[in-house]
């Protein structure tokens, strides 16, 4: 590989010509005619032994280049942008340009790079912190919260179904007369009034008895999610086999003993009340921390190509779309559900990508102007912090996580205890 050249066409935007020599070139096209020839068939030759050769010349001397240029370009191109020494951004738009057996390929690559922007005025800021007193309603609010964790489903037998009950039924969907796909369960349970259905089929519950039959007569949303059900009106045929309610404990000191390590329930509130005072006190310690870092974004300048915005929602997304894997689905299941293309899905993340974007050039033009660096103690330590939250070899943590990176991050962070300690922060 040899970068050719390397031409400025426009801000923040290069154009690199690479070429990969013949030599290279013909070594790739051979691994690719290995990797293939068992599957063409060459009338004459048993299947997987026709020659290179007459492979080229039956169906065209380029007939393995392009397999050949994609698993060259990867590393040429590495290559050719740590020669130029640019910072790229996003994914480079690849053209090529010339491809011969003699020659070789020569192809072009224009690279966004990170651009240079300019901070002022991220010394000595000036903001005002906020700490919100805990209050009786906010560890009454807390209390209730162990009351409902702490609660028992009892079963109701001399009453119809009311508001907050579970009901245990089964139910069957029609539309025209014809049953539905998804409209059908037996023994589901749902909290009346918890809004899990469509508008109008938990109010219908209200009011039945047990081993009662009846219908429940709706009409689904013009935005459901299941394109043939889209306002179309509907009867679903149900019964209902239980009713349950929660039932509370009593609030003394032996729900204290049960729910807590404490023996009384005055000891069990004050101990909610110091840990909502320390969650309040962090609240506003992270909301100082926005506010000067909005303040530095704030006086930040510099053209940021709109690539890095979309390279970051495309990780904001991806990131997405793992969680949903974790929990059993995917993006595009998520899409259909909530009835969203993937383009109005994307702006969802645009307003929180950018600031993301310009809250990391802004510190990382800081780290630069400051000469803040990490030593080498201070990063082994932030490794063997993750390989303990990962309980992983810490060699193996640092093969996940390059240590360039890393470096980055911790310097980054360091730009931020920097612009903490030295603002003006003034208590409400």
């Amino acid at each position: 590989m040899s970068l050719v050249e390397t031409k400025n066409v426009a801000t923040n935007k290069y154009e690199l010509t690479v070429k990969v020599d013949a030599d290279k070139f013909d070594e790739a096209i051979e691994k690719v005619y290995r990797r293939n020839v068992k599957k063409i068939d060459v009338q004459g030759f048993r299947k997987g032994k026709a020659p290179r050769k007459m492979i080229e010349k039956l169906y065209g001397e380029g007939v393995f280049f392009e397999d050949a240029i994609n698993d060259l370009y990867p590393a040429a191109l590495q290559e050719a942008i740590e020669e130029s020494k640019l910072e790229v951004v996003a994914r480079p738009e690849l053209e090529i340009e010339s491809v011969s057996k003699e020659e070789g390929f020569t192809f072009k690559a224009t690279c966004v790079t990170k651009p240079e922007v300019e901070v002022k005025d991220y010394k000595g800021i000036e903001v005002e912190k906020e700490v919100k007193e805990v209050t009786d309603e906010d560890v009454d609010t807390k209390l209730h919260a162990m009351q409902e964790k702490n609660a028992r489903m009892v079963d109701i037998e001399d009453r119809a179904a009311e508001n907050g009950d579970t009901v245990v039924f089964d139910f069957e969907g029609f539309v025209d007369g014809v049953p539905f796909e998804g409209g059908k369960a037996e023994k589901f349970s749902l909290v009346l009034g918890s809004g899990q259905f469509i508008p109008g089929f938990e109010d219908q519950i209200v009011g039945k008895k047990i081993d009662e039959e009846f219908d429940v007569n709706v009409t689904f949303p013009e935005e459901y999610h299941a394109e043939e059900l889209k306002g179309k009106p509907a009867v679903f045929k149900c019964k209902i086999h239980e009713i349950k309610v929660k039932e509370l404990p009593e609030l003394d000191d032996e729900f204290a003993k049960d729910a807590s390590e404490f023996d009384t329930l005055d000891e069990l509130k004050a101990d909610l009340k110091a840990k909502a005072q320390e969650a309040n006190e962090k609240a506003a310690n992270d909301e100082v921390e926005n506010k000067l870092i909005d303040a530095v974004i704030a006086n930040m300048t510099g053209e940021i190509p709109e690539e890095m915005y979309e390279a970051r929602v495309d990780d904001m997304v991806q990131d997405f779309g793992y969680r949903l894997q974790s929990q059993g689905l995917n993006l595009e299941t998520y899409l259909q559900y909530t009835g969203m293309e993937m383009d109005s899905f994307r702006k969802t993340f645009r307003e929180q990508a950018e600031k993301q974007v310009k809250i990391r050039l802004a510190l990382e033009k800081i780290v630069a102007l400051e000469n803040i660096t990490v030593d080498d103690a201070a990063i082994e330590e932030e490794y063997k912090k993750l390989a303990d939250a990962y309980q992983m070899d810490v060699e193996k943590i640092k093969g996940f996580v390059p240590a360039a990176e890393f470096t980055k991050d911790l310097a980054v962070n360091k730009a931020i205890d920097l612009i903490k300690d030295s603002a003006k922060i003034t208590t409400k």
